[in-house]
């Protein structure tokens, strides 16, 4: 928080600083607002065809007013209704930006440290089938290399058509949570071991709380959400409703990728299983203005944003993976940080390139079929790449 009142009090030079930086990278033009009539209206459509109901992206210059906006398909399956502007939607697993970003500031602040293990704060929680909180430290659990279990497979609501209409609107408890991972068989652990797991951010979310004396939603609200102003963003507690504008959530559970045949509308959904780790709802522009914030030294000191983007490797999905951020190579060469998400029906991708000029992201509603992923990522690769310019047109 620190580091916030000290941008604003230097608002004036770093306003100017950043059109500095923006007028001599080579990257965006500046243009207005408006629909990307050109390449990533392309993208979005290339995207749409894959099966999805809905998509929108942006692709903004962050500290601008500089964005192009595109979408696709349809709010609402069986209407006409247009994707909304400024849509709002579940980010899912970029919900673990946040969470990380709140743990760092409280580690520049004094108040915890990434080598503090589990036990510490968590007495006993992390414990049986060969886990030992007293050997997993904050950072493994950030960087998922912790060895716990995920328990994403014991909710109801999450892995089947009838166990959705039965629990959408279940209450779990983070501790509830936290006692079904463990009884869930151990994945091996290790320094080089690299195991994604939702349980982990659970378990950041309860530490925050342990740290703070104050739930993980208002920590995210009062530390991020509040300060950048991010008004399309929230985090809804065990209310089952996605606010204001936004477009439907749809799945087959796995029935029927890619076609009509068992999609449910999965709109409605308390997402207490996701605290953490995927509980966040927010907007394209909203995401693009929080990466923006985060990779630009808004939200954390330079040596927790270094801890940040420190990353080691992830086996099997072609990425680097730091603490709540993943490290993705660009095909012009290099790389950039984000975070993809996933959350029953609603999918998002999320990029910043790494000196803060770009942010491109995505979300799309439905399972889509099995191009889908990969379409989202060329849209942001792409973008972020700049060969394309932004053109003006309707405001999205």
């Amino acid at each position: 928080m620190q580091v916030l009142r000290r941008r604003r009090r230097r608002l004036l030079v770093l306003t100017g600083l950043a059109a500095l930086l923006l007028a001599t990278s080579g990257g965006l033009p500046a243009v207005a607002d408006g629909q990307h009539a050109g390449p990533l209206q392309r993208q979005v459509d290339a995207i749409h065809d894959t099966g999805v109901v809905g998509v929108s992206a942006e692709v903004t210059a962050p500290g601008t007013r500089t964005r192009a906006v595109a979408r696709a398909g349809v709010a609402e399956k069986g209407t006409r209704r247009p994707m909304p502007p400024g849509g709002r939607f579940r980010i899912g697993s970029a919900t673990k930006t946040f969470t990380a970003t709140v743990v760092l500031q409280l580690v520049g602040e004094g108040r915890m440290s990434l080598e503090d293990t589990v036990e510490r704060w968590l007495p006993g929680v992390v414990a049986g089938g060969g886990l030992d909180g007293s050997r997993i430290t904050v950072r493994q659990l950030l960087q998922h290399t912790s060895g716990i279990p995920e328990v994403l497979p014991e909710i109801a609501a999450l892995n089947s058509a009838d166990g959705y209409r039965a629990e959408r609107f279940r209450t779990y408890t983070p501790q509830e949570l936290a006692g079904l991972a463990m009884g869930r068989p151990e994945v091996m652990t290790g320094d080089a071991v690299w195991s994604y797991s939702n349980t982990n951010y659970i378990l950041a979310a309860m530490i925050i709380r342990e740290v703070t004396g104050r739930s993980w939603d208002r920590e995210v609200a009062d530390r991020i959400i509040r300060p950048l102003g991010l008004s399309g963003t929230s985090t809804p507690g065990t209310s089952p409703f996605v606010p204001g504008p936004h477009a439907h959530a749809y799945t087959t559970f796995g029935t029927g990728k890619g076609t009509d045949a068992g999609v449910i509308d999965v709109t409605a959904l308390n997402t207490s299983m996701a605290i953490g780790s995927g509980a966040v709802i927010s907007t394209t522009h909203d995401l693009s203005r929080f990466y923006g914030a985060l990779l630009g030294g808004r939200l954390l000191e330079p040596a927790e944003l270094a801890e940040m983007t420190s990353t080691v490797e992830a086996p099997g999905m072609g990425v680097r993976y730091g603490l709540g951020l993943g490290e993705i190579p660009l095909t012009c060469g290099g790389s950039y940080y984000g975070h993809p998400g996933e959350l029953l029906g609603y999918r998002t991708w999320a990029g910043i390139t790494r000196d803060g000029s770009r942010t491109a992201v995505v979300y799309a509603t439905s399972d889509g079929g099995p191009d889908t992923q990969q379409a989202m990522r060329t849209l942001v690769d792409q973008e972020l790449c700049g060969a394309d310019a932004l053109g003006e047109g309707r405001t999205g």
